[in-house]
């Protein structure tokens, strides 16, 4: 019975033995260095279209209508003819320089010959009082100072002559009680003619009380 045994246990052994070198080659032959190749992608077939070139005709132009607004009167306007620029027309005529708002209680004018120094004058009244009877400009400032009653202060300049190159022509400035121009504007009249501006002189509460 031992030999038995014996005999299975030597068969067994070698059996193993024989399994070991089995697998002992099997790594040899197929190590981590062999190389493993991937197969390669298959290409994706892309199938062109062709787009057939459209070519329009004459007559297919002629067929298309333009696009017409339905309800709507006919536009019979006429731009009307720029009109011609005449300095000495528009001179002829009194000249509005506005109205001025001012809560200053005075006022100072400054005025001076705006083109050239050619002899123009000039007579200035203040609610329709002659203040200034006749004032030949020159190119350095000149004026007066007024004293603003609350509503509304008149001043206007009356064209004596033209000067030596007509219009009469004068730039003036008006500054309020603290320095600052409220006004500032020119005139361009013919003789007998007048610029006229406006101050008016809002009131205050104590002055209304």
């Amino acid at each position: 019975m031992s030999q038995y045994f014996s005999f299975k246990g030597q068969i067994f052994i070698l059996g193993l033995m024989f399994g070991m070198l089995s697998s002992a080659y099997s790594q040899q032959e197929f190590g981590t260095d062999m190389k493993v190749k991937a197969a390669p992608a298959k290409k994706k077939e892309v199938k062109e279209t062709k787009v057939k070139d459209v070519k329009f005709s004459n007559e297919d132009f002629n067929k298309i209508k333009a696009y017409e607004v339905q309800g709507l009167d006919k536009n019979e306007y006429v731009v009307p003819e720029k009109e011609n620029y005449d300095a000495e027309k528009l001179a002829k005529r009194d000249q509005d320089l506005g109205v001025v708002k001012t809560g200053s209680g005075t006022a100072k004018v400054r005025y001076r010959d705006a083109a050239y120094v050619d002899g123009d004058k000039v007579r200035v009244y203040l609610n329709y009082v002659i203040i200034q009877p006749e004032v030949l400009l020159n190119g350095e400032e000149q004026g007066f100072d007024i004293d603003l009653k609350p509503g509304l202060n008149r001043i206007d300049f009356e064209a004596l002559n033209e000067g030596f190159a007509a219009p009469n022509t004068a730039e003036f400035k008006i500054y309020d009680d603290k320095g600052d121009v409220i006004s500032s504007n020119q005139w361009n009249i013919a003789q007998g003619y007048k610029a006229t501006i406006v101050l008016e002189k809002e009131t205050t509460v104590l002055e209304k009380e």
